[in-house]
């Protein structure tokens, strides 16, 4: 481990990480490619120029900071001249190329697509298209181009407290604008260039019709083609759910798991190839080779490509056969991937990968040290466990972060289905290789989907045991950082047993509990009114402390299951709902809140500059109101009509009056200041 911290490699990834959040967050280096290069220029003469061991040091630490920052803009299409906005104007025609098929809706097949021409310009960037089902039977499929011209909207930002920003998901994959279109509004144009990944959807297409001869059932069938084709469009929302609650997601989605198995199982198929001359770099090539061919038909996704750049870099340090080969590849990986896309560092998969990696590399040996059985089954079951609780140390604080749950029973599923994966994986390459080649016996194929309905069923069960299944778990961001915190030195200590490391690791806990309570006692002196946003609907909450009372007119059972309430309760560790009546007046904080619903009364006495809420579209004289009790605030909540909502924002703008319509700038929320 020491060697590792000495690692070169290691400094400049987290200088440039640092990097990489500092422009994301701070948009710090505006764009210019010539001083971008003059400046990276500058810094590396700099480091060849002193002698200075400290001093080149010092200077090289900057210039991966500045590599980080220069990455992002680099990889931002906005901070170029061809990026489509710059050309748009009301009457512009587009031409569009798929580019990637996503899960559709309920209302809308989703896709994104390059904006390769503006008019007479070419362009770039990407959009997020949304075609109403039913417009086009039979989609779309990667590299078709549409001629349209565009309604281009901007994407919409979360419109309650703790929901998932879409916007802000689809930002970090340069997605800044989607659109909404029908089949009137579209022309199909033929297409007369092909890309990588238009090749890898006619394979994969190819190959999903090839299996559906072979009379899979539907879950069979999604299963198989999210195992070995990376593609999960076609999954059942049930049985995503029954794998995530059961802790084995990851089964589902082609991520480092499968591709390091693939990666063991050919280092064992092509061991032999390394008695001949140059053996070992052949193996090495052919191993690398399949890797991306795998990547190939798996559709080049982000996740694949990760995890074969991580899993190429491990086989060629393995071909060195020296000590920490596999660390100084996990560090090597990170580094390359970063720099030639530094919006991975923001991917929830490209986090949990690596952190769980970390983990296993950091504590598995410690764990398994433990006991060494001397029966090579318990001894193989062993080191999958220790694998599994290694890997949980490295992403437990982060996964309760992003999805507020810890499935208690991932080592049944994953000791029971990860020791077969190689052989449902192997399995499935004969499986589509026989079947591409019409060569495929019915009994082989029956009872391979015999084999992956047994595996659903299992991680069915798994997911039905509730007692085991932590739910609505919620940390702040500071929690998780200080849980690191904590698991790190804790570790440390585990690992170097000393005096000193285990007075920081004392001083760890207390910095979680220090944590805890603080914001306990913040949750529990926290006040605020909150106007929700929910379509059609009308919700007001008055939060005490760790009380929320509702003034709603939703069906009493579906308020539980209600996402904006769910997602705030959680997140601020709300303990009660009440149902509440607030009439038409509130007072909070020194502010006079008046309702006013459908009924349209407003007459109350006494009122200074009060807060006005709009509810059930009131038929009112907005101008005569304002005139009559000057209002400091106008709120507008999802209830209203949105022609009501149009009129009354620009009397608001014509009387200086601030509007907020919670359809367009989301939840409103008073604080008790």
């Amino acid at each position: 481990m020491k060697r590792l911290y000495n690692y070169l490699p290691l400094h400049f990834v987290v200088l440039g990480i640092f990097g990489i959040c500092f422009q994301f967050f701070t948009q710090f280096w505006t764009f210019n490619f010539v001083e971008t290069i003059l400046l990276l220029g500058v810094l590396t003469i700099l480091i060849l120029i002193f002698k200075n061991r400290v001093l080149r040091t010092f200077i090289a630490f900057i210039l991966f900071f500045f590599i980080g920052i220069s990455s992002v803009c680099i990889n931002d299409d906005r901070n170029y001249e061809s990026f489509y906005e710059h050309y748009l104007e009301d009457n512009s025609t587009v031409i569009l190329q798929i580019h990637k098929i996503l899960k559709p809706g309920n209302y809308y097949q989703k896709f994104e697509a390059k904006v390769i021409k503006v008019d007479n310009y070419k362009t770039k960037g990407t959009v997020l298209v949304n075609v109403k089902n039913d417009s086009v039977l039979n989609g779309f499929c990667v590299d078709d181009k549409l001629l349209l011209k565009p309604a281009l909207k901007e994407l919409i930002p979360p419109l309650n407290p703790h929901q998932f920003n879409y916007k802000s998901y689809l930002a970090k994959q340069g997605i800044h604008h989607q659109l909404f279109i029908e089949q009137h509004q579209f022309l199909s144009l033929n297409s007369t260039t092909t890309t990588l990944f238009g090749l890898s959807a006619k394979f994969r297409i190819q190959i999903q019709e090839s299996l559906k001869k072979y009379n899979f059932k539907d879950n069979e069938l999604s299963v198989i083609n999210a195992l070995l084709l990376g593609q999960r469009q076609d999954i059942s929302k049930e049985l995503i759910t029954d794998y995530q609650r059961a802790g084995a997601i990851h089964i589902l989605a082609v991520s480092g798991l499968h591709v390091g198995v693939i990666l063991l199982i050919l280092s064992f198929i092509f061991k032999p190839v390394e008695r001949i001359k140059y053996g070992n770099f052949l193996k090495t090539v052919i191993i690398v080779f399949l890797l991306w061919m795998f990547a190939f038909v798996a559709g080049l996704s982000a996740s694949v490509v990760r995890a074969v750049t991580m899993f190429t870099f491990l086989a060629i340090g393995m071909s060195f056969r020296r000590k920490n080969v596999v660390e100084f590849s996990f560090i090597s990986s990170m580094f390359f991937l970063l720099l030639i896309k530094p919006m991975f560092l923001f991917d929830v998969g490209f986090q949990l990968s690596y952190l769980a990696v970390f983990g296993i590399l950091w504590t598995q040996p410690k764990i398994y040290a433990i006991w060494q059985p001397q029966i090579k089954v318990v001894d193989f079951f062993w080191q999958l466990f220790t694998v599994s609780i290694a890997a949980q140390i490295g992403i437990l604080p982060l996964s309760i972060y992003y999805f507020q749950q810890f499935p208690g029973l991932f080592l049944a599923s994953n000791l029971v289905i990860i020791p077969f994966l190689g052989a449902i994986l192997v399995g499935g390459v004969l499986v589509i290789i026989t079947s591409l080649l019409n060569i495929l016996p019915q009994f082989i194929a029956h009872f391979y989907g015999k084999i992956i309905s047994r595996m659903n069923a299992f991680v069915s069960w798994i997911s039905h045991q509730e007692e085991f299944l932590l739910k609505e778990i919620s940390i702040s961001l500071n929690a998780m950082i200080c849980w690191y915190v904590f698991i790190f030195l804790g570790v440390y200590f585990f690992i170097q047993k000393s005096s000193k490391k285990l007075i920081y690791f004392l001083i760890s806990i207390l910095l979680v509990q220090g944590i805890f309570w603080l914001e306990l006692d913040e949750s529990k002196s926290k006040e605020e009114i909150i106007i929700f946003h929910k379509s059609r609907f009308s919700i007001i909450g008055k939060r005490t402390g760790q009380k929320l009372f509702l003034q709603h007119d939703l069906d009493s059972s579906k308020l539980i299951k209600e996402n904006s309430i769910k997602s705030f309760r959680v997140a601020e560790g709300i303990t009660k709902i009440e149902k509440s009546d607030f009439k038409n007046y509130i007072r909070f904080s020194d502010k006079n809140i008046l309702l006013i619903d459908s009924l349209g009364v407003y007459n109350v006495s006494g009122l200074i500059e009060p807060v006005v809420v709009l509810q059930y579209s009131p038929k009112i004289n907005l101008s005569r109101l304002i005139e009559k009790i000057k209002p400091s605030q106008i709120i507008a909540d999802g209830s209203n009509y949105k022609s009501y909502v149009i009129r009354w924002e620009k009397i608001c703008l014509k009387n200086q009056i601030p509007f907020h319509y919670t359809g367009q700038k989301g939840a409103y929320i008073i604080k008790n200041e």
